[in-house]
């Protein structure tokens, strides 16, 4: 792409944006709506929850493409994550399960998907199996395996109440205006998913490793020739991404407190929401943590409408953010994605 194609394509996305903030102030001033009733401390604290599992999917998706396999069965590990931490948290705790219980059951569920992750990457990587093909047997297989748990433990699609996650609470700073709400009267799940956010970012950036999986992706030869084995940089970023996925369901569930399987479970296109996200956010983890921040607000903004008194359709309200997704693949579609990705690699030695 030359200088010139990029800056027709950089106005086309300022003037696609413009219009975007244009209509939404029309509609704001439309419908006269509350802004300073809608958007609260609590809206934006229920919002860093609703998008930590799709940062969370969206960081593990960008490591494995930028290693050069393109993982799109994430919706499928999230789910994975998500019923193996219900099935756990029961198992171990029982109808009384705690806190320790619940942790106990997101570190366990971690260790299990990894195992996953690892079948994936050596199906993709070793047996070159088609990645598309794959990450969509993983989805397909995901959207029965919740379900099938779901009613041998408890003969029904969806769990019985759980136990959530409790705030971590820091006496006196929790108390500040706006900032202590959000940062120090906060679910754990949210503040770990800001340091992944901030490590990944460090690790692709600003360590040799980070470079080599850049490289796996762009230019595997040459890295070949540095002596780095392609494969185990790629089987290390799927395995990480898979991991990730699942680790965004189980924040999902213990956010939720149960598990529910009915529909395309409880997960519900986040996957494929954490794949824009990246997308939108140019492989970089801070800017797929931001993307995901506003996919979350826009899935959180139905509790706001009921809490002021808006009457939208919950059927409507309910699209906003896959709408958001429409026009973020219709003005950031043409990011370019890594030279190698889905292409298998043979050693030249």
């Amino acid at each position: 792409m030359t200088v010139l194609d990029r800056a027709a394509r950089n106005r086309v996305r300022l003037g696609a944006g413009a219009v975007i903030v244009l209509l939404g102030v029309i509609l704001i001033t439309w419908l006269d709506l509350p802004l300073s009733d809608l958007f609260t401390v609590g809206f934006l604290s229920r919002s860093l929850q609703a998008a930590a599992p799709i940062a969370l999917t969206a960081i593990g998706g960008l490591y494995a493409e930028k290693s050069g396999v393109f993982n799109i069965g994430v919706e499928g590990f999230m789910i994975f994550g998500a019923v193996n931490t219900a099935a756990l948290t029961w198992l171990i705790g029982g109808e009384t399960a705690g806190q320790g219980a619940l942790w106990m059951a997101i570190l366990a569920s971690l260790v299990v998907v990894s195992v996953y992750a690892v079948l994936f990457a050596v199906l993709v990587i070793r047996y070159k199996a088609d990645q598309i093909v794959a990450g969509l047997a993983v989805w397909f297989i995901g959207l029965g395996f919740g379900p099938f748990m779901a009613v041998l433990l408890w003969g029904s699609r969806n769990s019985p109440g759980l136990v959530s996650v409790d705030n971590l609470t820091v006496p006196g700073l929790s108390e500040l205006p706006v900032v202590g709400p959000l940062l120090f009267d906060a679910s754990p799940l949210v503040l770990l998913t800001v340091l992944v956010t901030v490590g990944a970012w460090v690790v692709l950036y600003h360590t040799r490793y980070g470079y080599w999986i850049q490289a796996a992706g762009e230019n595997p030869e040459a890295l070949d020739t540095a002596g780095v084995s392609v494969a185990r940089v790629r089987y290390a970023a799927v395995v990480f991404s898979g991991v990730m996925a699942g680790l965004g369901g189980a924040v999902l569930l213990a956010h939720a407190g149960s598990f529910t399987g009915t529909g395309d479970t409880m997960v519900n296109g986040r996957g494929w929401i954490g794949i824009v996200a990246y997308l939108f956010g140019n492989y970089n983890p801070i800017g797929a943590a931001a993307a995901a921040l506003l996919f979350g607000g826009l899935d959180m903004l139905q509790i706001q409408f009921q809490t002021v008194g808006i009457d939208l359709p919950n059927r409507l309200v309910n699209l906003f953010p896959y709408l958001a997704v429409i026009v973020v693949l219709t003005i950031w579609g043409s990011t370019r994605v890594p030279s190698s990705v889905g292409e298998p690699y043979e050693s030249e030695e």
